[in-house]
């Protein structure tokens, strides 16, 4: 088992993962990525609504070939927590901690918020609040805002688009997430203009791998193992009643 990073005040600087295999099946894609020594190594990116639980593993062996990996060679897992489809983010979590278990290292969780927020590049959230907006189904939108420096301005909720108006921090507004389009214009109508930001909408693992690149590493084990975000209940249709 790999030693857990130190936290002892004055003692070494927290361990990071210099090789780590980042997953995300949580939203509107599914992806894989491979971080190693500084750098994006490997990636794969298919966006698709469905059927995440057939390709994510194939991709995670295609993104370990291609970077030149054997899976004990990595020093952590990283993964989407959601919020996004119920059984989406279940797929990505299960998967990642499986494989934490198996090779004894950690598994950094990463929100669909944070990972789509990075992608924004800095020159376009300077000077704007950016609020990243996933698509949730049932005429609601999942939304968190974000300062320039990316850091959380309010919790993330799930929200008509009628009502994100009142919700958001006031100032100039960016958009970002594939809920973005469904936003704007009720927004607009609300009196909040915002700009859509020049980014991808989905959930990419590169973005997931780079962030959890630069987080301490937490110590292997089920008590530190990233939980879910869900924001409301999964959508079940109950059986019909009988005669």
């Amino acid at each position: 088992m790999k030693p857990a990073a130190s936290s002892e005040p004055g003692g070494a600087p927290p361990a990071r993962a210099r090789r780590l295999l980042a997953l995300d099946a949580a939203g509107s894609a599914c992806s894989a990525a491979v971080w190693c020594d500084g750098r994006l190594a490997a990636r794969s990116f298919a966006a698709m609504r469905r059927g995440q639980s057939e390709r994510l593993v194939p991709m995670i062996q295609a993104v370990m070939a291609e970077a030149g990996l054997d899976f004990a060679a990595l020093d952590a897992v990283a993964v989407t927590r959601g919020p996004g489809g119920f059984t989406g983010v279940r797929i990505g979590l299960a998967t990642a901690r499986a494989l934490g278990l198996a090779l004894a290292v950690p598994v950094i969780g990463v929100t669909s918020f944070e990972a789509v927020a990075a992608a924004v590049p800095a020159e376009q959230r300077r000077g704007r609040v950016l609020a990243v907006v996933l698509d949730a189904k049932r005429r609601e939108v999942y939304v968190q805002p974000f300062d320039a420096a990316l850091l959380a301005l309010a919790p993330a909720a799930a929200r008509a688009p009628e009502a994100l108006a009142g919700a958001l921090p006031t100032g100039p507004l960016l958009l970002a997430g594939d809920g973005a389009a469904q936003a704007a214009p009720a927004l607009a109508a609300a009196g909040r203009p915002a700009t859509l930001a020049e980014a991808p909408g989905a959930v990419d693992a590169a973005w997931v791998a780079r962030l959890a690149a630069e987080r301490p590493l937490p110590p292997p084990g089920p008590g530190t193992v990233p939980q879910p975000i869900y924001l409301r209940e999964a959508d079940v249709t109950l059986p019909a009643a009988g005669p």
